[in-house]
């Protein structure tokens, strides 16, 4: 039922006692396959530099706003860009370490609103090691966890260049909801970017928990590890 104010206008459901969301703080996620870990330059940048180096297509970085990543000549000048990554706010990134402890990816959290409880999981930029497990899948879990339980966020958000196709099957993958495509919301390596959004609210966040838990659940994998039922199936009632 649609509330009224006072004029017969109709108005938002109240927040109760809503006093903001938190900052991420530099704490490390762990899960069964992986862990999200505060990204260091000391600690990963090597590690990442390698892992990158095996993308020999580059379409890792077609819609980053870094890269190609042979664009880094050197080791030195990719340890440059993760140590500014390191410090960085908002952005606030993360290094995603496999089981083994061996950085593998990056990721972020973005365009960071507390008072409105509004954030981005963005920046991602996953190696091949990682590309298509269910390590990378866990890590996007973890992350959205921690926005929703741990800090408290009431909105997670997805974006990308709305040509960037296996961007937005990810998002979908992974239960976010389509909102639409900004035009022209964005210029990046010279070129114009339309935006497609995508989202989920701390309402929907029980049953996407409960299928992502459901999908890393070590009983969806046989011997070859191939899965047994897709996220898909597991969102449905979503």
């Amino acid at each position: 039922m649609t509330r009224e104010n006072h004029l017969g206008q109709p108005i938002g459901d109240p927040v109760p006692a809503w006093t903001g969301a938190k900052w991420p703080e530099r704490q490390t996620l762990t899960g069964r396959y992986c862990s999200v870990a505060p990204l260091s330059a000391k600690r990963h940048a090597k590690a990442l530099y390698e892992a990158y180096a095996q993308d020999q297509t580059q379409a890792t970085w077609t819609y980053m706003y870094v890269g190609p990543f042979e664009t880094f000549e050197t080791f030195e000048a990719f340890e440059a860009l993760i140590a500014e990554y390191e410090v960085a706010k908002d952005p606030h990134y993360y290094a995603i370490l496999d089981a083994s402890g061996a950085p593998v990816g990056i990721a972020s959290l973005m365009r960071i609103n507390p008072d409105a409880g509004s954030i981005e999981v963005g920046g991602i930029a996953y190696s091949p090691a990682l590309q298509q497990t269910p390590a990378a899948t866990e890590a996007m879990s973890l992350l959205m966890s921690y926005a929703f339980e741990t800090l408290g966020y009431r909105r997670y958000e997805w974006k990308c260049d709305a040509l960037n196709a296996p961007s937005r099957r990810a998002a979908e993958r992974l239960g976010f909801q389509f909102e639409g495509i900004f035009r022209q919301a964005l210029v990046y390596k010279g070129r114009n970017r339309d935006t497609a959004w995508f989202a989920r609210t701390d309402q929907d966040w029980p049953a996407i928990k409960s299928a992502h838990a459901n999908w890393l659940a070590p009983e969806n994998f046989d011997a070859e590890g191939r899965q047994r039922q897709s996220l898909r199936a597991f969102l449905s009632p979503c």
